[in-house]
């Protein structure tokens, strides 16, 4: 027991350094965040035209099932799952520490690494709600006519149970694409495929359930995928598009993606760190 305590206290110690560092360059961070405010009216004039353009205007008309005020909707609420989701810098910077052989900074001290990693995304992930909460807040109150109202309260458990594994699910994809510069010391093409594939297949851009009007496998090929999960799922569960068996079996799978990328993570720092060699102070 004494022991756990020891080890509670250290990981709480980590914590609170890795937050008030983010708090130092808050001014930096700040305006960071406020731009990543500007592609929201981009999308929501972007589908405004689209709507605009097939003479769809109304309220009531709808491509492939969303109405613009339900594409609206979902385009915000996609904004909040990747901003749980979204790890910048994270498999980056564990590439250019392995390297440049800085990470054995870490490998020599008494603590664990993907531990400390995940301490640090969270100190990140606080420090940037706290300064984007009052914005959020703003956007969502001028934006509220485009919702129909808030869902039931099942549905918003569910709703934020899959907000928190979006976050567990891109910082471990992210830190296992990273673990991958053990073996090749540069990962930026591979992160630059991700980011597309991630771009494209996430939900970002449009809702997924679009994809049903193709035909084929592409529907099924990409809700097989666990990128899904990092903003389209959250985003359909909180407007109902997912709901009784299929929104248990999604939470499900979701569980399964972040238990296989703890594995795959794990896996990779420790064979990594068996065949990894550094030199000199």
């Amino acid at each position: 027991m004494a022991d756990l305590a020891a080890r509670a206290s250290t990981w709480w110690a980590i914590f609170q350094i890795n937050f008030h560092e983010k708090l130092v360059y808050r001014g930096d961070f700040m305006l960071g965040t406020l731009m990543r405010f500007l592609p929201i009216l981009t999308q929501i004039f972007l589908w405004s035209a689209i709507f605009s353009a097939k003479g769809e205007s109304s309220g009531n008309a709808e491509i492939v099932g969303y109405t613009y005020y339900n594409i609206v909707a979902y385009y915000l609420l996609s904004t909040i799952s990747r901003a749980f989701s979204s790890m910048p810098g994270l498999a980056s910077g564990i590439a250019l520490q392995i390297r440049e052989g800085e990470i054995k900074k870490y490998l020599i001290q008494p603590l664990d690494l993907i531990s400390f990693f995940l301490l640090n995304r969270i100190a990140h992930k606080l420090t940037y709600y706290i300064v984007a909460a009052v914005p959020f807040a703003i956007v969502f109150f001028l934006c509220r006519g485009y919702f129909s109202g808030w869902p039931p309260g099942h549905v918003l458990a569910a709703y934020f149970t899959s907000l928190v594994l979006s976050f567990m699910l891109g910082f471990f994809m992210e830190a296992t694409i990273g673990m991958i510069g053990f073996w090749f010391l540069e990962v930026r093409s591979l992160l630059f495929v991700y980011m597309l594939f991630t771009f494209f297949l996430s939900g970002h851009m449009f809702p997924l359930d679009m994809l049903n009007e193709l035909g084929g496998p592409w529907a099924l090929i990409v809700k097989s995928l666990p990128l899904m999960y990092l903003a389209y799922f959250p985003a359909a569960v909180f407007l109902e598009k997912i709901t009784g068996p299929e929104l248990f079996w999604g939470l499900v799978v979701q569980v399964g993606w972040v238990v296989f990328f703890i594995i795959a993570s794990r896996l990779s720092f420790h064979y990594g760190v068996k065949q990894y060699s550094a030199y000199g102070g």
